[in-house]
């Protein structure tokens, strides 16, 4: 019986390819979703004690610094609000002495218009006309602050009244008004004009 010898390489098994080659796969040590362990922080170096206190003289200093910074602005913000409320006072002071000035002019013609009514015809039309005329004068002046000074009855005030007489009158006490002469104004606490009066004596 004859056998057939068979080639050395056709005894040999095929094999695979070669895989490509490729970089080295590194794998992390810590498992899937664990983060590796945050290394400490480095500890603080040490302070001395000359260098604690002189950071705490530096914080005194600063802090001193700004109190007296603190001081100086509510003291410029007190003196800039005072500044203000006395100009405000002076320009109202100025505006009350214009006006007073000016509604003092139309004392004299109130004055004539009051001594007409009080001896003003009855049946004449005009009358009524020169009423009408004083009232809206006295409805301006009053509308601008003028203010008529209470006399007949009352106490004689130097600082309201101006007398003219003094008379003896049993029926007054004395230093009472009598009459008036002439009506006395004011302007706010201003008196543009003192009211002419009688005194009881």
């Amino acid at each position: 019986m004859s056998s057939k010898k068979m080639h050395p390489a056709a005894e040999e098994t095929p094999t695979e390819p070669p895989a490509p080659e490729s970089g080295p796969v590194v794998r992390s040590a810590e498992p899937e979703g664990i983060q590796p362990p945050v290394p400490p922080a480095p500890a603080a170096p040490a302070v001395s004690t000359e260098e604690l206190e002189a950071l705490q003289q530096q914080l005194s200093a600063a802090l001193a610094q700004a109190a007296e910074y603190k001081d100086g602005w509510q003291r410029a913000v007190a003196d800039f609000s005072n500044y203000r409320k006395r100009l405000d006072r002076e320009n109202g002071e100025i505006y009350r002495n214009a006006v007073g000035d000016i509604l003092k002019r139309y004392l004299p013609v109130l004055d004539d218009l009051e001594r007409a009514l009080a001896s003003r015809p009855e049946d004449l039309p005009w009358a009524e006309g020169i009423e009408l005329i004083y009232r809206k004068l006295q409805a301006i002046l009053e509308g601008e602050g003028l203010k008529r000074i209470e006399a007949e009855g009352q106490l004689f005030d130097p600082n309201f009244h101006e007398a003219i007489s003094l008379e003896p009158n049993p029926e007054v006490e004395s230093g009472k008004i009598i009459a008036v002469i002439q009506n006395g104004y004011m302007l706010g606490e201003r008196v543009i004009r003192p009211a002419l009066v009688r005194v009881a004596q």
